[in-house]
């Protein structure tokens, strides 16, 4: 099959990670792929890090001139490649591929993995009913939205969480002692881990009331507790990271990850994960990462995360009090938390990278049997 994944993703972000990863796994498994991105982002340069050799298109651009380039460009690309399907991972450019796939034989895609609602204006509803052959929703809020929204029949509508490189992230007890030891956290030691960009949308402060709730307490029945955060500098430093743990009295029980750190095994060394996220999660790329490495994990249901994680492992974004009992029963009753692991385990058999290629390949081969078929009615 020949694709092209239009990644026109400026940050590289989670639907930028989506995309370049589903990218790698079609190329892995012998698909032609072509992968456009925005010159000079981060996106693109991490395209490139993928080996994906990632050819720049600046479908996003307001400049009337500029766009009309990118038509051109776009075109030829259609006559060179000829691709069975196109899939856009964002809305800017959509409506030219839409007005191509007018003149070239190929399928169109739409995958939806933002946590903003579609616009729900007569054009976008018309290009979604008559041009569009298939819509990915990365969760099932954005898949109802589509559905409500945008009325996409249910035929065209599919949910794919994305999936995780089970070949990286496993339970490794040997990472786990070792970087443990190095971390200074003790076998006695309960650790509590967030993974995620230092920003107020992940929920940081929020984790930290909630413990501070639990630590000051003074419940007997706890163990000691240490929190761990592994992420990079965002909207805030490791500095205003500790400077709000010392605010909670939680100073001297935070560490932070060296910014090189080895993720799979700083997340081998948790033994809870938390998700506190107050939004996005669209793709919980985190998340899935954690569940792999057979790391117990609660959140907040936001995004996808009840599309991953049974309901009594989730409680309403914000509450800090909720997030502290929950918190609490995790922490003192040993069963529920092999509950979690367990539940985690049998969520975790359609996510593995393996399950998502071949999810999206069925969504792939009936858009092009949709767009055969189209084309045979003449619309």
């Amino acid at each position: 099959m020949r694709v092209i994944e239009v990644v026109n993703v400026r940050w590289f972000n989670a639907t930028a990670w989506y995309g370049l990863n589903l990218s790698r796994l079609l190329r892995a498994f012998g698909h032609e792929t072509l992968v456009l991105a925005l010159p000079g982002t981060d996106t693109f340069a991490a395209a490139q890090k993928f080996d994906l050799s990632p050819l720049p298109l600046n479908q996003n651009s307001a400049n009337p001139c500029e766009l009309a380039r990118v038509l051109v460009r776009m075109r030829r690309l259609l006559e060179e490649f000829r691709p069975h399907l196109v899939n856009c991972h964002r809305g800017e450019g959509l409506i030219f591929w839409g007005l191509l796939k007018k003149f070239f034989p190929f399928a169109l895609v739409r995958t939806r993995g933002d946590q903003r609602p579609p616009k729900g204006n007569f054009p976008n509803r018309f290009l979604h009913d008559k041009t569009i052959d298939a819509v990915i929703a990365t969760n099932s809020r954005t898949l109802e939205q589509c559905r409500r929204i945008l009325r996409t029949p249910d035929a065209r509508l599919h949910l794919i969480p994305g999936g995780v490189d089970t070949k990286r992230f496993f339970p490794d007890p040997a990472a786990k002692a070792a970087t443990r030891r190095n971390l200074g956290f003790s076998p006695d030691d309960f650790v509590i881990g967030l993974l995620g960009r230092f920003d107020p949308v992940k929920g940081h402060a929020h984790l930290m009331e909630a413990l501070a709730r639990i630590i000051h307490t003074g419940c007997a029945q706890t163990p000691r507790l240490r929190l761990f955060f592994i992420g990079l500098p965002a909207a805030f430093s490791k500095e205003d990271l500790m400077d709000t743990a010392r605010a909670h009295g939680l100073g001297a029980v935070t560490v932070i990850a060296p910014e090189k750190a080895d993720v799979p095994a700083c997340i081998n060394a948790m033994d809870l994960g938390v998700c506190a996220s107050l939004g996005s999660e669209a793709i919980a790329r985190a998340t899935l990462e954690i569940m792999a490495c057979a790391v117990p994990l609660v959140g907040t249901d936001v995004g996808v995360m009840p599309d991953l994680l049974a309901p009594e492992a989730l409680v309403p974004a914000g509450d800090c009090a909720a997030l502290a009992a929950l918190l609490k029963r995790t922490l003192t009753e040993e069963s529920f938390r092999a509950h979690l692991a367990l539940t985690q385990k049998k969520r975790l058999d359609s996510l593995t990278d393996e399950a998502f290629l071949q999810n999206t390949l069925k969504v792939y081969h009936a858009a092009i049997e949709r767009a055969a078929r189209q084309r045979g009615k003449g619309g």
